[in-house]
């Protein structure tokens, strides 16, 4: 069921143009995640949903309420818009209490002070964060405050959060348990999450979807986790989300071969059709489908072996290339890991073929 519409945005600021016929819609219920390069005009669309930016043109739908129309000049002012909002440097006051902070969307909305008193007691339940009803925000950890600012959205809303960038300033650790928290918090309320962000491994993490964006600001593809990394729709996506290594093809004497700088080495794999008489292409593989195989003809050389823990990352010198290679700890255990300085065989496998940029292209 659509929960949330933009239909047809377009946002210029002077000569600009950031958002043009931008469509988009969420699903009741689910984290869609809106991902892109900085610049592409992901805030912006946040601030035509929240009211804090008119649009040009196009409408915007929550429930089937109007928000925005420039067709029928509707424009809802954003503290009627009823959508909770958490924003990257979670602009709590840090001269008010976090009861104080989390109460003040209720208090804007004159609600009675018993009504006010329970809800931040039951918000606070929700985020564990109970026993800090009196903190100020400099008593608290980063993720404490985080914990205060999404607390604070759900008194604003239960139904709709937009979250912008909320994790970006903690450490590793506490990202991956915030985002946990996040998605435990949307299974028990049934909250509508939109979620913008630049960090891909976020998106791939938490959302239900992704819509990704280029840097021109267009909508190029929406899906799951699985569709965006397995069946990406452009060279765009394939190399914006995950880690990626492009390999030169070159065709000489009526077959394709590795352009790596020294050498020309055999590619034994087919090419699509459609691609088969280009004279360059790009082979583009990810750093998991890359195996070593002692059989075969195509030779490189370990220069650094990283320990992750659950996985081995092998920054692989391939002629004058540098690739990586990534091994998970059980392979590496089955078969060995690779030592620095050593010759190995490299199979590839979900290879990618793309018209090549650069030269011959």
């Amino acid at each position: 069921m659509a929960y949330v519409r933009f239909e047809n945005i377009s946002v210029s600021y002077g000569d600009n143009q950031v958002l043009k016929n931008f469509s988009l819609t969420l699903e009741k219920n689910e984290i869609m995640c809106l991902v892109g390069p900085s610049g592409c005009g992901k805030t912006t669309l946040v601030r035509c949903l929240l009211g804090l930016t008119r649009p040009d043109e196009g409408e915007i739908f929550v429930d089937d309420k109007c928000l925005f129309s420039s067709k029928r000049r509707i424009n809802v002012p954003a503290e009627r818009r009823g959508i909770g909002i958490v924003f990257q440097d979670y602009a709590v006051w840090p001269h008010l209490t976090v009861r104080e902070n989390i109460s003040y969307p209720m208090r804007k909305r004159r609600m009675r002070k018993s009504e006010i008193e329970q809800r931040v007691k039951d918000v606070l339940q929700l985020v564990s964060m109970s026993e800090y009803i009196n903190h100020l925000p400099g008593q608290l950890s980063g993720g404490q405050q985080q914990r205060v600012a999404i607390a604070r959205a759900l008194m604003s809303s239960d139904d709709l959060i937009v979250l912008d960038e909320p994790i970006t300033n903690l450490d590793a650790k506490l990202r991956d348990q915030m985002l946990h928290e996040i998605r435990q918090l949307q299974l028990n309320l049934g909250t509508t999450i939109f979620y913008i962000t630049h960090d891909q491994r976020a998106a791939l993490q938490l959302g239900d979807k992704l819509a990704i964006m280029n840097e021109r600001g267009e909508l190029v593809q929406i899906g799951s986790d699985e569709d965006i990394i397995l069946r990406p729709e452009s060279r765009f996506i394939f190399e914006f989300i995950g880690v990626t290594n492009f390999i030169p093809l070159k065709r000489a004497d009526s077959e394709y071969k590795l352009d790596v700088g020294r050498e020309l080495i055999p590619w034994p794999e087919p090419v699509p059709e459609n691609l088969a008489n280009e004279q360059y292409l790009d082979m583009g593989t990810r750093p998991n489908d890359i195996t070593f195989d002692d059989t075969s003809p195509i030779r490189a050389k370990v220069k650094r072996a990283v320990f992750l823990g659950s996985e081995y990352d092998y920054f692989i010198e391939l002629g004058d290339l540098e690739i990586r290679l990534q091994q998970s700890t059980l392979d590496a255990a089955l078969i060995g890991a690779a030592k620095e300085g050593s010759e190995v065989g490299l199979k590839f496998l979900n290879p990618r073929y793309y018209q090549a940029q650069g030269k011959g292209a």
